[in-house]
């Protein structure tokens, strides 16, 4: 555990040297959902590799408040500078998936980072992501959802709750990055399945068209999580494309 501005935040942290990557999980996740995979990809890189559980999720502390639309904002802005100075991460190369991508787009376009790694991001509400997020919530309440996190989470509500409502608050349909991605001049890879039901490649290519550093994309045959789902092949183009930089 670490502490930021009073509250305690789960964090694994594995020694390596060179850049620093940062891993921020997706709208459910947590430190011990990734699955190995930060470790996996410390170890074939030798690079120090932190990821941590945002407040509400895994075995961090509560959220003090209820989030709202602009709550990635409010993460990438406090959270993730907050972080990298209090583990001396430098420069680090971020690594994000589905909200933590967003997250990481929104800090690398702030921040002075190394590169940029978004599996599934969002850069926009499509109404195809909402009618998933809207079976999660049915999910939730009525099928076995909320056991299979309680195994993951302090407060399986409270992580649900936290991140459905405010997909589903009327006011953010018109959240939008995109205007703020001419400002990532980083190097970026992004990973994008073409069965993913909480986004299309648009969300990749919108960093690809906006960003202002050199883009790659990777598209799979796969849903919402590339890294779990297409492990192999995730790990090893991400691995590869790190020792570039």
């Amino acid at each position: 555990m670490i502490r930021l501005a009073g509250l305690g935040y789960e964090v694994e942290d594995v020694p390596g040297a060179g850049p620093a990557l940062l891993f921020l999980h997706e709208g459910l996740g947590s430190v011990g959902l990734w699955k190995g995979f930060p470790r996996r990809v410390a170890e074939a890189t030798g690079r120090r590799t932190v990821a941590y559980s945002r407040l509400g999720h895994g075995f961090s502390d509560p959220p003090p408040q209820k989030r709202t639309p602009r709550f990635m904002h409010v993460e990438a802005a406090t959270v993730v500078p907050a972080l990298v100075d209090a583990l001396d991460l430098g420069e680090p190369i971020l690594v994000g998936h589905s909200d933590g991508g967003s997250v990481a787009l929104l800090a690398a376009a702030a921040l002075p980072v190394s590169g940029l790694v978004v599996l599934a991001p969002h850069v926009l509400v499509e109404p195809s992501a909402l009618e998933a997020i809207r079976a999660a919530r049915e999910a939730f309440d009525s099928g076995d959802l909320a056991r299979r996190m309680a195994r993951h989470h302090r407060d399986a509500e409270v992580t649900f709750r936290n991140w459905n409502d405010v997909w589903l608050d009327p006011a953010f349909r018109g959240w939008d990055l995109r205007p703020e991605l001419s400002d990532i001049t980083c190097p970026v890879l992004g990973v994008q399945g073409d069965a993913d039901p909480y986004g299309t490649a648009v969300h990749v290519e919108a960093v690809r068209d906006e960003a202002q550093g050199p883009v790659d994309l990777l598209s799979l045959h796969c849903g919402h999580a590339p890294h779990l789902e297409r492990p192999a092949l995730v790990e090893a183009t991400v691995t590869a494309w790190i020792t570039t930089l």
